[in-house]
């Protein structure tokens, strides 16, 4: 499976990218391929160096103003003119996306797939890592738009919250109807 992650490119303590590791080392013994956002910085490079060294592929799709960045020796990488060319390579590529801790870009990608799925443009699964409590907030507030009728769709048609990488990856397998 391509597994899309949305996550930050800063540098973060141990309670993140303990975390953000385990998964990819999940990803990568499962055989899947990680599509992201390219960079050999940060909570990326922690993802990207799991999935490598558990035997999983790498698919970066950086952005041309940050493609001095972008991670050498990758299975594939492609650079994209601009933020929302990233985000259609990006989600073009995946059969799945798994929202990690993150700023501003990640919340922006994001919304965008949950848009999209709210719309019904795309059925890929979709997993809010919520690390740490990271995404606690968010969370409230998404639960509050369901409630409230802001959404179209149930809240649970459109994103699965998973507090740890195992039951993030198992969601998406069974979505998928891997075993």
């Amino acid at each position: 499976m391509n597994i899309c992650v949305f996550l930050s490119a800063a540098d973060l303590d141990e309670r993140y990218t303990r975390p953000a590791r385990e998964f990819a080392k999940l990803l990568g013994k499962g055989g899947h391929t990680l599509v992201w956002g390219g960079s050999d910085v940060g909570l990326m490079k922690v993802v990207a160096d799991g999935v490598q060294e558990a035997g999983g592929r790498l698919a970066g799709v950086s952005v041309q103003f940050l493609a001095a960045k972008a991670r050498p020796g990758v299975d594939e990488m492609v650079v994209a003119k601009d933020l929302a060319e990233r985000k259609r390579l990006l989600l073009e590529r995946a059969d799945a996306v798994v929202i990690m801790v993150g700023g501003t870009g990640t919340l922006d990608e994001a919304t965008e797939i949950l848009e999209l799925k709210k719309h019904g443009h795309t059925d890929k699964p979709v997993v809010l890592l919520n690390t740490a409590g990271f995404y606690d907030g968010l969370k409230e507030q998404f639960r509050r738009m369901d409630a409230e009728g802001f959404l179209p769709r149930p809240l649970t048609d459109l994103v699965f919250f998973a507090e740890e990488p195992v039951g993030a990856l198992a969601y998406l397998e069974e979505s998928r109807g891997i075993e």
